[in-house]
């Protein structure tokens, strides 16, 4: 499990970075396009402990997307989006009932794909800080789309980084340890007949009621899709645990289609 990598050495030497996994997610920008909603935090997504639970953190995002495209008229030429990673650092837990303020913005893009910062502020102290990278589909193709110019135009205005490309963080191979069948509903595809990016967050959420310890305090999720599942495939969720992470594979007959972590935040 990486914490850090080393760059090519230069001749001050070899130089260590923190792993892109473990780095903080950018802060608000004081100037540029910013998508500004409020929303009440629904029964439906509160634990036990009438918290917002993290599948119910992804649906937030996903509906926030959809609002920000209708928002700025741009739902008609880019209707279809795939998430491709999901970072979730919940700060501070949010607690049932709360009014939600979401703030959601570019913090990089290329012509295809873009990676979107989501804050969740909740009136009663709550604070999920959340990045997206988000490929922008051609439906008929499945493949990835170049955005209209002014669109693009319009997120660059929040970052420098234009030249966004995709880096895989959770690259751990799957263990051999026997996994848990991970159940499938109808209710679970999306229009592209895959099974849809929040429904991986119930699988997340059920599998990390055990590493109680690590959501003690601020904690960080990341959730990669490598594959789609399809309605009929049979999935299992294989787990690993350290003393600082909680890894989980989500395989169809020992190919991965996805994997997400768990760990606290220092």
């Amino acid at each position: 499990m990486p914490k850090e990598f080393v760059s090519p050495a230069s001749s001050a030497g070899t130089v260590i970075e923190e792993h892109p996994a473990l780095r903080p997610l950018a802060p608000v920008p004081p100037t540029g396009h910013i998508f500004d909603i409020r929303r009440r935090m629904g029964t439906v997504d509160m634990d036990e402990r009438m918290c917002l639970r993290v599948d119910g953190i992804a649906r937030q995002l996903q509906e926030a997307g959809v609002d920000h495209l209708f928002h700025v008229d741009a739902m008609d030429d880019h209707p279809h989006w795939i998430v491709r990673r999901t970072v979730i650092d919940v700060i501070r837990p949010i607690e049932w009932p709360a009014e939600l303020r979401l703030r959601r913005w570019c913090s990089g893009l290329s012509p295809r794909w873009c990676n979107m910062r989501v804050r969740i502020d909740a009136d009663n102290g709550g604070l999920i800080e959340t990045e997206g990278f988000w490929i922008h589909m051609n439906k008929q193709t499945m493949g990835p789309s170049r955005v209209a110019d002014r669109f693009f135009e319009l997120m660059s205005s929040t970052t420098a980084e234009h030249r966004l490309r995709w880096q895989q963080w959770l690259t751990d191979q799957l263990p051999s340890v026997a996994g848990t069948r991970f159940p499938l509903r109808r209710t679970d595809i999306d229009h592209f007949d895959h099974l849809t990016n929040t429904a991986y967050w119930h699988g997340v959420h059920e599998s990390c009621a055990e590493a109680a310890d690590l959501m003690a305090g601020p904690h960080r999720y990341v959730l990669e899709y490598n594959k789609p599942v399809r309605f009929g495939e049979h999935v299992d969720i294989h787990t690993d645990r350290t003393a600082d992470a909680l890894t989980m594979w989500f395989a169809v007959d020992g190919d991965v289609r996805a994997i997400a972590r768990l760990r606290a935040l220092s």
